[in-house]
């Protein structure tokens, strides 16, 4: 649906710095009260438990944002290669590499500036010369990665896309995380919403910048095969 896909860029912009001054006001009139982009508890989260968005319809946050993101946006900059990380090799388990997020995210990783509205022709900058080897090296490898959930997409009462985050501090205490402190997980069969404890995952690794629209959205996807341990 269209409205998952914009619920998840919205959060990746707000959480990504990209979300300042007047787009912020006008994308979250309510201020972060509403938790409908991380905790799911807020009008947006409810219009999406409902149904309320579908495909054929455009909501107000996008209405907003169309309106405002252009002006808050720089023009696509170069950015300089971060310095190599010392990143250790990750130990196989049971076929699986042991990704966590010491690894995923012991890399400096700075989005390039791009506002795709003004430059709908340009290719968008990945900042994929930022990533070291060894992280590019993992990629279409099997893994297991543990994080916190943050769903972006609900079929059936089970979510089937998520964020799968170093921690929850982005939602209540404001922290703003680096674009490789998360995974997108797509879990076709759907999984339970388990938000507030870290869960592992299993599935295959794709690293490298991801877009919708034109916007970095994040540079890790999984296609997720089984949910494991909860470790809470």
């Amino acid at each position: 649906m269209i409205f998952h896909m914009k619920m998840r860029a919205l959060f990746v912009m707000w959480i990504s710095g990209l979300l300042v001054g007047s787009a912020s006001a006008a994308l979250f009139p309510q201020g972060f009260t509403d938790h409908s982009l991380c905790c799911g508890i807020g009008p947006m989260a409810a219009a999406a438990r409902n149904g309320a968005a579908n495909d054929g319809e455009s909501s107000s946050a996008g209405a907003a944002l169309a309106a405002v993101v252009p002006a808050t946006l720089a023009v696509a900059t170069p950015v300089a290669a971060a310095p190599a990380a010392n990143i250790p090799p990750a130990e196989l388990e049971n076929g699986y590499l042991k990704l966590g997020f010491d690894r995923l995210s012991g890399f400096k990783f700075v989005p390039p500036d791009f506002d795709p509205a003004a430059n709908p022709n340009v290719q968008p900058p990945t900042g994929n010369e930022q990533i070291p080897a060894i992280v590019k090296s993992w990629s279409g490898k099997k893994a297991v990665i543990t994080g916190f959930m943050q769903p972006t997409k609900l079929e059936k009462g089970k979510c089937t896309e998520f964020m799968l985050m170093a921690s929850q501090m982005a939602c209540c205490f404001g922290a703003v995380p680096n674009i490789n402190d998360w995974v997108v997980v797509r879990m076709p069969a759907g999984v339970p919403v388990m938000m507030d404890v870290p869960i592992s995952f299993y599935g295959t690794l794709k690293v490298g910048a991801t877009f919708e629209n034109g916007y970095l959205t994040g540079i890790y996807e999984m296609d997720g095969e089984k949910m494991g341990e909860v470790k809470g």
